[in-house]
């Protein structure tokens, strides 16, 4: 049979846009349908726009240094507004790239939402098109709970719109997208709580990570509230919200921000109308090769639950052109060592195994670690420090972990996945002469380790 393309990409995102132009790229028939916006979660609501907003929190640190330096200031004055207008300049022009990206590839473009009505039959605009491969690449969306007056809070896609700066803001959730939204209405000068139903945020992350960003963001001024959930949430005349804990205690906010997790975005996508499978927790289940149950339906990125990171949607996308039109070149993506950062003030970088990790899969580990006041800071009043740390196999020397909290955390981590990545082991770190006066040398110049 002769279908009308080769490959449709449902969502045009990080994944589907990097797997339509490679597709095209290798000689394919491909179209991309996108009901929202080009770029997806992360130029969009994601990691863009919140990485714009996170570096216009730290002026105010920066502001405040500078008289360590010999500047002096007149009082320095925020503009919500401005920031905002100008994060949507860059935004707009981002999707600019992103369409030409897909036009110039020779990828066929339809704007609007896709549903698919069989195995390789999509519906668009009430138009149909066949296709021997559809790919499903639709990302995730925000969650927030359905507790009395949830309609009153917001998640991260309606923060980058926000009118003004909140005054007050309750930021509920316990991973990283509640820790840098915090760190940047913080920053800001919004009265900041971060409340977590557990004991410490950032599950999973290293232990010694988590501890430190805790102790830095108390020095800060941040409100940490662990083992506090929310029961209810009304809005009171004043347009201001009465937060009720499940405790009884009750707190008041202009705003309450809801990152407590994503969830896959398949509404209205047809799929009853095929064999694919979701699993427990409602993704695409998919095999090694990011095809579903149904053999010509494929996904990949946020809406298969793996690792919801762009880079990795990026490499899914490369993996999955490769192997349908260019299989001499496929290469399967491996989940292992996946470098990455967390956008809190300070940030954090991370790459490999945590302590608790390498305790759990069997290895006799010994930890090196420092901490210690970056050189910057040393002319100013401020007292934060930087944590590194590294985890290593006592028995084979290799480095299993790297772990920073500090300034820049994510630019000197990516370099070091590499090593990582290529099998360094500690003697490798030891002999590399460090570039004098850094942070990043710090890595290369511990010698003893602290605990076993």
């Amino acid at each position: 049979m002769a279908y009308d393309f080769d490959l449709y990409v449902i969502g045009a995102g990080s994944g589907g846009v990097r797997a339509a132009r490679f597709a095209a790229g290798f000689g394919a028939k491909v179209a991309v349908a996108e009901s929202r916006y080009l770029g997806g979660t992360c130029v969009n609501v994601g990691c863009v726009p919140k990485k714009l907003l996170v570096y216009g929190a730290h002026f105010a640190e920066d502001f405040e240094q500078a008289s360590g330096f010999g500047w002096s200031l007149d009082e320095a004055q925020f503009d919500w507004a401005t920031l905002i207008a100008n994060k949507d300049r860059e935004i707009n022009r981002l999707n600019g790239i992103y369409r030409n990206l897909l036009v110039n590839s020779g990828v066929t473009l339809h704007e609007g939402h896709a549903k698919i009505v069989d195995p390789h039959q999509v519906e668009i605009n009430g138009e149909r098109f066949t296709a021997r491969n559809i790919l499903i690449a639709t990302g995730g969306w925000p969650q927030i709970p359905e507790i009395p007056g949830h309609e009153h809070a917001i998640s991260s896609n309606q923060a980058f719109f926000l009118k003004e700066l909140p005054k007050r803001v309750l930021v509920v959730g316990g991973g990283y997208i509640a820790v840098e939204f915090a760190g940047i209405f913080h920053g800001l000068g919004a009265q900041t709580s971060l409340l977590y139903r557990g004991e410490l945020f950032l599950r999973g992350f290293d232990g010694s990570v988590r501890k430190h960003l805790q102790e830095e963001l108390t020095k800060r001024g941040m409100d940490l509230q662990f083992n506090a959930d929310i029961e209810r949430i009304d809005k009171q005349a004043d347009g201001s919200l009465k937060v009720t804990l499940k405790d009884g205690r009750q707190l008041e906010a202009d705003c309450v921000f809801y990152a407590t997790g994503r969830r896959p975005m398949l509404d209205n996508l047809g799929l009853e109308s095929t064999g694919v499978k979701l699993d427990k927790k409602g993704f695409v289940e998919v095999d090694e090769l990011y095809q579903t149950a149904e053999p010509s339906i494929l996904a990949l990125g946020d809406v298969i639950g793996r690792v919801q990171l762009t880079p990795v949607a990026l490499a899914e996308g490369m993996a999955v052109a490769r192997r349908l039109f260019k299989p001499e070149q496929y290469r399967a993506v491996d989940y292992k060592m996946i470098p990455t950062a967390v956008f809190s003030l300070p940030n954090i970088g991370t790459v490999g195994l945590t302590e608790e990790e390498a305790r759990e899969a069997g290895h006799d580990v010994q930890i090196f670690e420092s901490r210690f006041r970056p050189m910057k800071l040393t002319l100013t009043e401020c007292q934060e420090r930087t944590l590194m740390k590294l985890v290593v196999d006592a028995k084979t020397d290799k480095v299993l972990g790297c772990h920073m909290v500090g300034p820049e955390a994510g630019e000197i981590v990516q370099g070091l996945a590499i090593a990582l990545k290529a099998g360094a082991t500690k003697r490798d770190f030891d002999e590399t002469i460090g570039v004098h006066p850094t942070a990043a040398e710090e890595f290369v110049t511990m010698r003893t380790p602290v605990a076993g």
